[in-house]
């Protein structure tokens, strides 16, 4: 899973994408304006766990890319900003970063703190950015009525893409069957991405849940669907730089019961959809990322294609059977162990040991 970081400069998403990453890039007035790439074990204690009862010599926790994209202002140059929101498309998921702690920068002279605007403005560049592209596809078609195949039925469903775009709606407003989302294979709209709202407060302002304009940001958010998560990046990193043993009692000061790394994990599998099946062994304990509904014969795959290739069956037990009962052969003795064929519809903890043969 790739995750794009996004907002205005000084929003403190880099010391977010710090406290994420475990990375020291620069932040502030010494940054550099370049993307910065990192990645994150995402925690899981269920990983935990199972490392603890099998004593592996590998542990493999899942993962997520980091992409810290440098913001601009409007007055920054159009250019500039449609190349970096470009760099977005790749991301499975963007997250605003949102600036809501005191003396955070605001766009101009006399301009106050408002996290209700800067998340409404960048919404409006995500559907301005994907009109654009809209609007040269068409042109493109236009020019060249001989080209590819179906290009009267592209067109028409980039229309109505143009019109919901031109409405001030995101792409993902427009219902679209299998047949016109296979017209548009291969162009990536930036307003249909998931998009997660996250909240950057100072100490105090995290410490009383409250922040300008919050209840405008609620509002609108659960309107459109976007998850919203509320940090302070810069004290949150400094509570990364402590011992494990320490982390707890700090978070626990600031009335949080996970890390920023924890929420954004958890908020962005919901948001996209997704869970973890585990594989167990003495060599190695591993979670695997899949789509919610993916079938055993799907997640085979996503450990070897010869492993989908030549699945037979799949032996599966439940990490919540196994925490509770506290080993593998009561799980047993509990008649908890299943034999499943190739569709059936991995669930999120499921154990999983796959036979196959090639």
């Amino acid at each position: 899973m790739q995750i794009g970081l996004v907002g205005l400069p000084r929003s403190g998403k880099t010391t977010f994408f710090n406290l994420l990453t475990g990375a020291n890039a620069p932040t502030g007035f010494a940054a550099t304006g370049e993307i910065h790439h990192g990645s994150a074990a995402v925690p899981d204690s269920r990983i935990d766990f199972l490392t603890g009862l099998y004593r592996p010599r590998k542990t493999v926790y899942a993962r997520i890319d980091f992409e810290d994209i440098p913001g601009t202002y409007p007055q920054g140059g159009a250019a500039r900003a449609a190349r970096l929101l470009d760099e977005a498309r790749g991301a499975d998921a963007l997250v605003q970063v949102i600036p809501a702690f005191s003396g955070a920068g605001e766009k101009g002279p006399g301009e106050q703190l408002s996290p209700y605007r800067d998340l409404l403005d960048f919404y409006s560049e995500l559907i301005l950015a994907d009109l654009d592209a809209v609007e040269k596809r068409l042109e493109r078609l236009r020019s060249n009525p001989k080209g590819k195949n179906n290009t009267a039925a592209r067109i028409a469903v980039l229309e109505r893409l143009r019109e919901t775009l031109e409405q001030e709606r995101p792409a993902a407003a427009l219902p679209l069957g299998d047949d016109e989302r296979q017209l548009l294979s291969g162009q990536i709209f930036l307003s249909e991405k998931p998009l997660i709202a996250a909240l950057n407060l100072d100490e105090q302002k995290l410490t009383v849940h409250d922040y300008p304009g919050r209840s405008r940001v609620l509002k609108y958010t659960a309107e459109r669907g976007i998850p919203v998560i509320e940090i302070c990046a810069r004290i949150e990193a400094e509570i990364g730089e402590l011992p494990p043993a320490d982390r707890d009692a700090f978070l626990a000061d600031l009335g949080l019961e996970e890390s920023g790394l924890d929420r954004l994990a958890r908020t962005a599998y919901e948001r996209l959809g997704l869970i973890s099946f585990f594989t167990v062994g003495p060599d190695e304990v591993r979670a695997w990322t899949i789509r919610r509904g993916a079938t055993a014969r799907q997640a085979a795959g996503k450990i070897h294609s010869d492993i989908e290739r030549g699945f037979i069956r799949a032996e599966i037990f439940q990490y919540a059977a196994l925490a509770r009962l506290g080993s593998v052969a009561r799980v047993r003795e509990a008649g908890l162990f299943r034999l499943e064929g190739k569709n059936y519809p991995v669930q999120d903890g499921d154990i999983i040991d796959f036979r196959f043969n090639v």
